[in-house]
Order: structure tokens, then sequence, then C-alpha cells
């Protein structure tokens, strides 16, 4: 454990190597890719006290990397800089090989103001709601992803050895398949270790080459959405020592399951009782609140969850992901799902979210959605015992498109998370569609080039 004496400078640079001559300080953009410097080592005492610059549109940029013209932040206002700060954890190696120790950020405005298109900013402020309600909740997500050969231009399983399962099999919580891939589950949880992530099981999922991490439970959910978010960079880049691609795609093959971004989380009070904990298997009232909270705003919080073209073809009927807006004890076909177990560790699992999705987001959305829930008393439906996907209840977003229309329009999103990040978020959506919708696909051609 780091002493509590030692300069912000010296926790920050508590895991650089001696010989390193450079940190790359990064912030997190809207969709969960690193963005940022390549810096000195010796100028890090200036960026410790300073930050760094960066126009304010870097943190909104799309998929790709590009300006989004809807933020009038660029050539509106002369793309005007943010200031990113170290968030204070140290520096963390992830795996980049040479000397490249991450110094993760967070940006504010020029006046020292948070910018909430900064999702850590923006999760931070749903935690300080929570404390000043005298909350905590308390945190843990599962994170699903394929392992697949670099050497194909379309996902295909990573290759084994000669006498591992054929990649076509689904094999669930097979333990052959976990120990064919030993030595890359090996130094994933060595890095994670080093980086202060605490990483619990790890599963073989229901597709070829499809696995699972669990994240330890943390009554401290700013640092499991920067945990999930190292963790997922983590994967990638052991996977590829390995020879192997980790993919969070939400569903890279059409004919196999997809890859979710389970939650799970409890509330505990001053005290630090679970006030979803009544003793009973059915949870207190407060539970059932924060259930209604989550529901009320999850079809309109849909984009979030699912934020890209890819997102909607896991959520689809068929499957356990989920499509439509309800909850049930122990259903996994549910959108909120009340797992069994102790009653003292009563908890609500939230399975909308993919892989793909940004976990500062995921976790600011279905925070404040409880939060409020519970504040505002709300009641959710009857709880679903059979096949959520074929009851009466409210839809999900049925697309990309309508999830976007949903969003921008939504007065509960703009409530929760703040009218700032709906608008960037949105407009780096809309970008990012119109350039797919942009696109004329082989399929498109052959279909109408000599039909019509």
């Amino acid at each position: 454990m780091l002493n509590v004496d030692l300069t912000t400078r010296e926790r920050l640079e508590a895991n650089i190597s001696p010989e390193a001559e450079y940190v790359l300080a990064a912030i997190c953009d809207m969709n969960g890719i690193f963005r940022g410097k390549r810096v000195p080592r010796n100028k890090l005492e200036r960026v410790e006290a300073d930050g760094i610059r960066m126009p304010m549109s870097s943190i909104g940029v799309d998929i790709w990397g590009t300006d989004v013209m809807g933020t009038q932040l660029t050539l509106e206002r002369g793309d005007l800089d943010g200031i990113c700060m170290p968030t204070g954890r140290a520096a963390l190696d992830l795996g980049w090989g040479g000397q490249g120790s991450l110094v993760p950020m967070w940006m504010t405005k020029e006046d020292g103001t948070p910018y909430f298109a900064d999702g850590r900013r923006l999760l931070a402020d749903v935690l300080e709601r929570y404390s000043r309600a005298g909350l905590t909740p308390v945190v843990a997500t599962e994170v699903e992803f394929y392992l697949l050969d670099p050497a194909e231009a379309l996902p295909a399983p990573a290759r084994g050895g000669a006498a591992s399962q054929p990649g076509e099999f689904d094999n669930i919580y097979s333990l052959d398949e976990l120990n064919e891939f030993s030595s890359f589950f090996d130094d994933v949880y060595a890095m994670a270790k080093a980086a202060g992530i605490s990483v619990e099981a790890a599963i073989s999922e229901g597709a070829p080459r499809q696995f699972e991490f669990n994240l330890q439970h943390k009554p401290d959910a700013l640092k499991i959405a920067d945990d999930t978010l190292f963790f997922k960079q983590i994967m990638r880049n052991v996977a590829k020592r390995h020879g192997h691609l980790a993919s969070f795609m939400a569903k890279p093959y059409k004919e196999h399951a997809g890859s979710g971004l389970h939650v799970h989380f409890s509330i505990l009070d001053s005290n630090g009782a679970n006030i979803f904990d009544n003793g009973t298997d059915l949870g207190s009232s407060a539970m059932r609140h924060a259930v209604g909270g989550l529901l009320d705003c999850m079809a309109e919080m849909t984009l979030v969850f699912a934020p890209h073209l890819n997102s909607y073809r896991r959520l689809a009927p068929g499957g356990l992901a989920p499509t439509t807006v309800a909850w049930g004890y122990e259903n996994r076909t549910a959108a909120v799902r009340i797992p069994a177990g102790p009653h003292v560790a009563r908890r609500i699992e939230h399975r909308v979210a993919g892989a793909d999705a940004n976990p500062y987001l995921v976790l600011a959305a279905i925070l404040s959605g409880a939060l409020d829930g519970i504040q505002r008393q709300a009641q959710p439906s009857e709880p679903v015992k059979s096949n959520s996907h074929q009851v009466d209840a409210p839809q999900l977003a049925r697309d990309w498109r309508q999830a976007l229309e949903w969003l921008r329009s939504s007065q509960n999103a703009g409530r929760l998370l703040y009218p700032e990040f709906v608008s960037a978020f949105s407009a780096c959506k809309e970008q990012e569609q119109d350039v797919f919708a942009s696109r004329m696909t082989d399929f498109e051609v052959a279909t109408y080039r000599l039909s019509v």
C-alpha cells in the first residue's frame, strides 16, 4: 500500500520504471477510447501541477477520431482548449510495451468547472448526489469478450493448440477452453494485479472463444469504471502478445451470442447497511424503488447502453440480451435481474449494456436512474417470471436511429445526465450514423442492380 505522505508526483510515478523516458497522459473519450499525449518523464511535475491542454472537442470525436461538427466546439468557437488534470491514480502499465505507462486524466473547462462530455466527470457528479443523500453504491462489472484470430479479415475464433476444441463449437463453462488459453489468462491476471485491479472469476462463455471476467464489488463506482476501462485495454494488449485479438464488439458473429457489460450494484446507507436487504428474498421497498427508477429511464437511454450500429444486433429476441423494459427475480432474459443469494448481499443486475459501451456513461446512467427512483419512490411494473422478450412491456430502442431520437428528446436524460452531455453525445452518434448511412454495401448493389 502506498504511503499517504507521498507527494502527488511520487504517487503518480510509483509504478513507472526508473528507465522510462516518457509517459502517456490520456483522457477517455465518449466512445471509451484513450486520447492523449506522449509526455517526457521530466515534465511530469508540470503535468501534475498544470495538467495538459487538449481541445474540448477531442473528448467528443467520433469512433474514427474525427471532429464532430454538431458539438459546435470546433470551427464555431475556435476549437477551445480544455484542461486535463491527473485523476490522482498512479501511472499504470496497461501492456503497450516499451516505457509507456498511462497517467489517467480527466477534463475541465478553462475556468476549472467540469466538462460533462467527459464521462468520468459525469459519473463523479452522480456519485456526489449519492454522497449528499448519505448513500454509497457498491458496484461490480462483468466484461464479456471474444478472442479472435488476427490473421482473418472477418471475425474468426482464435486458434488453439492441436488438441483444442474446434473453434466453431459452443463450449459454455468449459475448463478445457480456459486451460487452452491459460497463459493469456495468467498474464491478464498478473498485469491487472500490478495495476491495482481486483479481478475475480473468469469463465468460458456460451460461444466459441468467448470469455467473461468478473471484477470485484467495491464501494467506489468511479474506481470500478476506471478499472473496467483499464482492464479492457490490458486484455487487448495481452491478447496481441499471445497472437490473438480481444474484441469487445457487441455482436461480432451473427450466429453466436453477443458480449455484454453487466453491472451489479447494491447501495449502503451511512451505517454501512445494504438498503436493498429486508431479510427476505423479495428485497426492500428501496430496492423496488431503484428498479422503478431504472425502468423509467431505460428506453430513453438505450443509446448509452448500445452506442454503436453493431450494438443493436445484440439487443434482439432469441437470446439473453434484453429487448424489453422489464425486471424479474433470477430471470436472465430481463433487462434488470435480482440475483438469488444471501439476503445481506441483495443486489440488482443491469443487463442492457454491451461490452462496446463506455463504462463511465453506463454507470452514470444506471446509478442516476436508481437514485432518482429511490428519491421519487418510483414503483416498478410486476416482475416477469417468463421470457421477457414475449411480455407486454415497453421496448428498448429497436435500432441506432431510434435510440438517438429518444435520447435527444428525453427529459429524463437531460435531468439525470446534464443537457451538455446529451447534446455532445447525440452529435457524436449522429455523425457516426451519417457516415455509415453514406456507405453503399455490396449487398445493396447486388439487390437492386438488376431487379428494379
